[in-house]
């Protein structure tokens, strides 16, 4: 999983795992991404996303809740530095091959917060970075920063949104994801999974210069129609890379396959109930 939150993993120790970026970025954007959806609602609903918004996200991926703040009537900024994905991204909101209208007030941008200024043109009003953080080492370091470029880019005030893994006892995906600490442990490979702490989200946005501002928790299970569906699914949020260099790309499968049969149910589908945590910080 954002999440993978994958765009703000440390770099891998050894050679990087031979994987198929654009069948990874598809498979996140047609199998886990949406496990996030109820997220994305709980905050839009809980700010009021509409019209007046003008949205900056993080991370965006291939593009799902900025569509869903789009249709709220939002003006959205997309930016993310996986190629692949953004691609993807463009596929949905900037549809002007298929001759199809763009949405007013929507522009992707590919590499950082940095590049996403808008010189003459009013502040982001809200700023998201929904890729959950708290399961990988390092990955708060790597939101720090990218927040701490977004911010001078938002209004004074405006609300930035932060999401995290929920307690692991809450979150029964957690089981799975140890799978990539056991592959991983031998080589001690940095950006191996790590169980979510309970202070994460605020400790990011101190580091940011960002004072929080209320806090909510929203059920996301993770559904899959079975475990192949289920094993593409985690495998493109990144969380195993670590684990495929370490070992490969069989032995993870092997692993998770088997990881993920408690949780399959009769009829072949496989059903993980989780809490995700989210923190709404307020730039200075």
């Amino acid at each position: 999983m954002t999440p993978t939150l994958v765009r703000q993993h440390l770099p891998h120790a050894g050679a990087a795992p031979r994987v198929d970026r654009s069948a990874r970025a598809r498979d996140w954007s047609e199998i886990q991404e949406r496990m996030l959806v109820p997220l994305y609602e709980a905050v839009y609903e809980r700010l009021d996303v509409g019209p007046a918004t003008r949205l900056l996200g993080l991370g965006c991926g291939s593009g799902l809740a900025l569509l869903m703040a789009a249709a709220r009537g939002a003006a959205v900024t997309g930016v993310d530095a996986s190629p692949e994905r953004m691609a993807l991204a463009r596929e949905r909101l900037l549809p002007e091959a298929s001759g199809t209208r763009a949405r007013t007030g929507t522009r992707l941008v590919d590499g950082s917060a940095r590049d996403a200024e808008r010189p003459g043109v009013a502040g982001y009003t809200l700023v998201t970075a929904f890729e959950p953080i708290g399961c990988l080492a390092g990955d708060s370091e790597g939101l720090s920063g990218q927040l701490t470029e977004a911010a001078p880019l938002a209004e004074r005030g405006a609300a930035v949104v932060l999401a995290g893994w929920g307690p692991p006892e809450r979150c029964a995906t957690a089981s799975v994801m140890r799978v990539a600490t056991k592959l991983a442990e031998p080589d001690r490979t940095p950006g191996s999974w790590r169980p979510a702490s309970r202070d994460d989200l605020e400790d990011v946005a101190r580091r940011a210069g960002l004072k929080p501002d209320g806090s909510g928790r929203v059920a996301c299970p993770f559904g899959y129609a079975d475990v192949d569906s289920a094993v593409r699914g985690l495998k493109s949020t990144g969380l195993f890379d670590a684990a495929m260099t370490a070992t490969d790309q069989v032995q993870v499968d092997k692993e998770l396959s088997e990881a993920l049969h408690p949780h399959q149910r009769q009829d072949g589908t496989v059903w993980m109930p989780n809490v995700f945590r989210y923190l709404i910080a307020r730039t200075p």
